[in-house]
């Protein structure tokens, strides 16, 4: 058999289950997860390595009709993911009417040259005479390749996007070796994993006026330990108060959460020192942004 491999990009609107999805395919957290819309930022790329194949996932942030600088990155960094690859898996919300986002998504689709999955997510949360009319009515407005129902959180019908995917692509390189998952750096992960854990214990506007820099990430090899120096920044210093909390708990809560889960991926000891700094309107600086890597 030729060996085939390909780029796929995951779009949707905010929340539909991208990241969860994406990392149920490559059977590792990789991408940050949370119930809270516009979790993911950036575009992430994940590898998965088949016996004659390999797809290179890429994980986008939610699709909608944004307003103000960082929301406007995010809709950017998705629409660039449609460029280039050879297929699109378009993931949908089964408890979810057809919205105004799923639309604009839909017309942006019209300018891909690649076929297109539709794959309809959360179908264990809905009666299942939910599913034909939804099926039919996404069928109207553009010609999927295929349809799949799937729920990306229990794992089922992943396998059929994997083997959909996978026939779709065209003979070509292993761009990556097979022992790599993603070629995300692990600054970025353990990044984005603290950015989670914000997302996770904040609510209101915080999680999303926070932006996550490690500025230092060094072996400490006497001790036996990763040393990783982060920096949540935020624009009031109200909101520094709430994330350090009272007698810094909300801090440490941060911190202690984002430890074990980074310990867990890098499979070793990690002491995380992390500070809150306040950049006024960061989310309204090109200059910050950019400095923040959006």
């Amino acid at each position: 058999m030729p060996f085939r491999s390909g780029f796929a990009a995951i779009i949707g609107r905010p929340n539909a289950g991208k990241s969860t999805l994406f990392n149920a395919i490559l059977g590792e957290k990789i991408s940050i997860v949370s119930e809270k819309p516009q979790t993911t930022r950036n575009t992430v790329r994940g590898v998965k390595n088949l016996k004659d194949c390999q797809i290179i996932f890429i994980d986008t942030p939610g699709l909608h009709r944004a307003k103000g600088l960082l929301n406007e990155f995010m809709v950017r960094e998705a629409l660039s993911a449609l460029n280039n690859v050879d297929i699109v898996v378009f993931i949908t919300d089964a408890k979810k009417p057809l919205s105004d986002d799923d639309r604009f998504i839909i017309e942006g689709l019209r300018k891909s040259r690649s076929p297109v999955i539709l794959a309809i997510n959360k179908v264990d949360l809905v009666e299942k005479t939910r599913l034909l009319p939804l099926m039919k009515e996404y069928s109207g407005l553009f010609p999927f390749s295929a349809i799949v129902p799937i729920s990306a959180l229990k794992g089922d019908g992943v396998e059929t996007i994997i083997e959909i995917v996978a026939g779709a692509l065209p003979e070509g390189p292993e761009y990556f070796p097979k022992d790599m998952v993603t070629d995300q750096p692990e600054r970025f992960i353990a990044a984005e994993i603290i950015r989670e854990k914000v997302f996770l214990f904040t609510k209101d506007e915080i999680p999303y006026s926070t932006a996550v820099t490690i500025e230092a990430f060094k072996e400490d090899e006497e001790k036996g330990l990763i040393r990783i120096n982060a920096v949540i920044n935020v624009e009031r210093d109200s909101q520094k108060g709430i994330i350090i909390g009272k007698g810094g708990g909300m801090l440490k809560k941060i911190g202690t959460a984002a430890r074990v889960e980074i310990e867990g991926l890098l499979g070793a000891k990690v002491y995380i020192e992390i500070f809150v700094r306040v950049t006024k309107d960061w989310t309204r600086s090109p200059r910050a942004l950019k400095e923040f890597g959006y």
